[in-house]
């Protein structure tokens, strides 16, 4: 029988023993983070869903699994023979996961899981609703995890710190900031669970998610003092020692559940609803007064500084080596050497990695040949990766993580003989990616009002792509970072309605997927900056930072308008100016000066 399958069973004789009508098993960790530790993956162990979205639900004789369209073709595929019903997302007649629990669960029942893992807004939602069912809400116990006996440990990785050089102010200033902001709300005491938020704070990176330099931790601030809970093993004497020097004093990582039952009823604490967990939040005494706020720091941290936009900027030249040097590497070996997409991420990453300032990878990389490519987070393994072959498309979807900062480019690359059809879907798509570069806008409109100029190309021709055209990035942490994003659709992703401010780094990334035959993307990172200010106001620009160039084979120039055409000249006359000193060979420059010849 399916392993999958006989994991669901044992679950659910967990939950009958339990007196559970139905267990939600989220994909979140004790942070909300996106991604996650192999110690978090429970709903991935449980169903065989890899996917990084998604949620299972269990009921006493079914299972089901909902995530989005990034993920409808790999999930159908991982949940052959594990008895779950795959649930589409924003598909006709497809109920979200709390329509589900509403209609199905009765009166009088029982919905349990771990409170850890989701936030205070989701379990005060499924709180209320299992009390006007006259129900009960469980959320102290961690199935899954009671019946994965080999479930790995937590991580503990080395954290490092982040030197001012790179990131523009020190902790203290940070530390200032955010203080002054809660007492704007009337609080003093801010409790921050965040992971990205934390590092970004406290200067400090870490390992303990996969391509996303955090530590597992929280933070009590109050006006007076930083407590920083971590695992001790993570933390040298060095930092430690460092750490202090600014007032920080490190205490064990799940002592945070006992600190908080310590709030006076005095105290006033700003939290992030959407973001700390619900024990968490439990077990704050109830009657704390509790301020519901984005996290401070999360604007602050989105809105690169000086110092920071000016290191992006040289860490895209770096990463701009690297691709420029993979997409010639491809060309020319293609068709002569057997090439995999698990070789060609390896070999992406190596040459990412003769780069001193190189750290790791912003994000598991995406290559994907043919076919592979209409399913857009598709991650090649070494025994499940297709060949190469000299004809079509090749996509590669990749980013490092530098000193410097975090980068995140996607390139569609001909390996081969193109069709007609081919050319025309990549010309739409290139045409979409310069629309929103080319992009001048008001101050105080966000991403939401902008989707329609990626989007326009397709859809005058009834053509879309299932999923957000921008995410914002941050400095050398995440590679998706809100609050700001690019998504006309902001009930699917909050934050398309946030101003896009000046020292964003965000992506534009259109797309196009057609299942079983070939996919499309074109990404680059954008900074956003002030343009000129008259009396109609300020107006708002955008500078491309990621400097490879598209692929020329690919593209119709009588699909482009003279605008248009006229800024890619430019951009790879500018790519081909800066990145071809840095090559290594002759033939890598002459292959550049070719691929960003004028069109």
């Amino acid at each position: 029988m399916n392993a999958n399958r006989v994991r669901i069973e044992k679950l659910q004789e967990e939950m009958a023993a339990a007196g559970m009508d139905m267990y939600l098993v989220s994909t979140a960790d004790f942070h909300q983070s996106e991604y996650v530790g192999a110690y978090f993956k429970v709903r991935a162990w449980l169903s065989g869903f890899t996917g990084s979205a998604g949620t299972l639900v269990v009921t006493k004789d079914s299972a089901y699994l909902w995530t989005d369209g990034r993920y409808f073709i790999q999930a159908g595929k991982e949940l052959e023979g594990t008895g779950v019903t795959l649930m589409k997302m924003r598909e006709e007649g497809v109920p979200t996961v709390d329509e589900f629990l509403e209609k199905n669960l009765l009166q009088g029942s029982c919905l349990g899981c771990d409170g850890r893992t989701i936030s205070v807004s989701q379990g005060k939602a499924y709180a209320e609703m299992m009390e006007k069912k006259q129900g009960r809400f469980l959320c102290q116990d961690d199935l899954g995890g009671r019946i994965w006996n080999d479930r790995p440990e937590m991580s503990k990785e080395q954290a490092f710190l982040v030197d001012v050089k790179y990131v523009g102010r020190s902790r203290e200033e940070k530390l200032a900031d955010v203080r002054s902001i809660m007492r704007e709300n009337g609080a003093d005491i801010h409790l921050l669970s965040s992971l990205d938020d934390i590092a970004w704070l406290l200067n400090i990176r870490g390992n303990d998610i996969e391509c996303n330099p955090v530590i597992l931790s929280y933070v009590i601030l109050t006006e007076k003092d930083v407590f920083f809970y971590v695992q001790e093993e993570a933390v040298s004497a060095e930092i430690r020692s460092e750490l202090e020097k600014a007032g920080i004093t490190i205490r064990p990582y799940y002592q945070v559940y006992e600190d908080v039952k310590k709030f006076a009823e005095e105290n006033t604490v700003l939290l992030d609803e959407a973001v700390v967990n619900y024990t968490l939040f439990e077990n704050i005494p109830s009657g704390v007064k509790t301020v519901n706020c984005i996290n401070p720091s999360k604007p602050m941290k989105a809105m690169k500084n000086q110092v920071e936009q000016e290191n992006v900027r040289k860490a895209h030249i770096k990463d701009a080596k690297a691709m420029c040097r993979f997409i010639y590497w491809l060309k020319q070996n293609v068709g002569k050497e057997e090439i995999t997409e698990y070789s060609a991420a390896e070999k992406s990453y190596e040459l990412r990695a003769q780069d001193p300032d190189f750290l790791d990878l912003s994000f598991g990389t995406i290559c994907a040949y043919g076919p592979n490519a209409a399913m857009c987070h598709y991650a090649p393994t070494k025994d499940a990766c297709a060949k190469v072959e000299p004809e079509g498309f090749f996509l590669i979807d990749s980013g490092g993580q530098y000193w410097q900062g975090t980068t995140d480019i996607t390139r569609t690359i001909a390996v081969g003989a193109l069709t007609q059809e081919q050319k025309e879907h990549f010309t739409l798509v290139l045409k979409g990616n310069i629309r929103l570069a080319t992009a001048k806008f008001m101050y105080g409109m966000g991403g939401a009002h902008l989707d329609c100029l990626a989007r326009g190309p397709l859809w005058e021709r009834g053509l879309d792509f299932n999923h957000g055209t921008g995410h914002g990035v941050g400095f050398l942490l995440n590679v998706h970072e809100g609050p700001q994003n690019i998504n006309w659709n902001s009930a699917i992703r909050p934050g398309g309605y946030v101003p896009l401010e000046e020292g964003v780094l965000i992506s534009d990334e259109p797309g196009l997927y057609l299942e079983g035959r070939y996919g499309i993307r074109c990404e680059n990172l954008l900074m956003c900056r002030k343009g000129g200010k008259n009396a109609y106001g300020q107006f708002m620009e955008f500078e491309v930072v990621t400097l490879v160039p598209f692929e020329r084979e690919a593209i119709l120039p009588e699909l482009l308008g003279q605008e248009e055409l006229k800024w890619l000249n430019a951009y790879h006359k500018h790519v081909y100016e800066t990145i071809a000193p840095l090559l290594d060979s002759e033939e890598e420059r002459e292959w550049l000066r070719e691929a960003t010849a004028e069109i």
